[in-house]
């Protein structure tokens, strides 16, 4: 395992408001938990969508995601239970299984698909939306598929392990880094009891989504207690990062901490295409339904 060195965390961000998601599906009918919504965008960017799913009821995934098209940002695929293929019109063909990730750059024009590689079992993980800046919207497509073993892993005392997805965390470079948008994206286990601080720039908005065990977030005397499948939107207060703890009980803690430089750009979404203006978003479709979308 990577050797870590942890930064001290003088002071955690308060929790300014927590988020239960909203029950929907997409694709063929995938259920899902939608956390992360467009009113939410302006507040969290560079993000601007979270699903999670998970479900033991295949009627509820099999589906999958036919052939579908994006424009003008980035998906991050973190798998954690199942396994789905991914195809799209670049012609990359890559596996999601358990502890990988997939980071597509949609950037032009990309179709893909991502469907079961199962009939029976558990499927679970979550998609992340991240925004490109306008000078980057029309750059080539990119697909990355990163194995479990190349996420990097920290282990820490007390049984705590971080799983760096993206940025760097401990002095450990993350199995992705993106210079404009400087996502950190973490997987952090927490045995019961146990604490973590992470640094975080004070200009980053930032959010950590429960999927464990309760946590509490906040260093204070009154830390905000984040049950699960709730996301807490972390304050902009000027603190050097945020201190997790997980509730005592038997089952660890889990949370998916991500944080971003924000854009400050204007945000167009029309479904599957995010630009910076109406005019950018009709080309898109006028594009897309041309059949030129993802060869331009």
């Amino acid at each position: 395992m990577p050797d870590a060195t942890l930064a001290p965390v003088t002071r955690s961000r308060r929790v300014e408001q927590l988020v239960r998601g909203q029950p929907t599906s997409d694709g063929a009918g995938v259920k899902l938990t939608r956390v992360l919504t467009q009113p939410l965008q302006r507040r969290l960017d560079p993000f601007l969508m979270l699903d999670a799913f998970g479900s033991d009821a295949a009627t509820d995934y099999i589906g999958g995601f036919p052939d579908h098209p994006h424009r003008g940002f980035e998906t991050v695929t973190i798998m954690l239970e199942g396994r789905m293929r991914h195809h799209d019109s670049v012609g990359n063909v890559g596996l999601l299984e358990p502890g990988s990730v997939q980071w597509m750059t949609a950037g032009r024009g990309i179709v893909h698909s991502e469907m079961p590689e199962q009939e029976s079992g558990r499927m679970a993980g979550f998609q992340l939306w991240v925004n490109l800046a306008a000078r980057d919207k029309m750059t080539a497509p990119q697909y990355r598929d990163v194995p479990p073993a190349g996420v990097p892993k920290v282990e820490l005392d007390g049984g705590i392990e971080v799983r760096v997805i993206a940025g760097r965390f401990g002095g450990v470079a993350g199995a992705v880094e993106r210079p404009t948008t400087e996502p950190l994206v973490l997987d952090v286990t927490l045995p019961a009891g146990q604490a973590l601080d992470v640094p975080l720039p004070a200009g980053h908005n930032a959010f950590a989504y429960v999927f464990g065990a309760a946590v509490d977030i906040g260093r204070d005397a009154a830390p905000t207690r984040v049950e699960r499948e709730r996301m807490a939107i972390l304050a902009n207060d000027g603190a050097d990062g945020v201190r997790l703890r997980a509730a005592a009980g038997d089952e660890p803690g889990r949370v998916l901490l991500v944080a971003g430089k924000p854009l400050g750009e204007p945000i167009a979404q029309l479904g599957p295409f995010v630009m910076n203006t109406q005019a950018e978003l009709r080309q898109a479709v006028h594009d897309f339904q041309s059949g030129v979308l993802a060869t331009s």
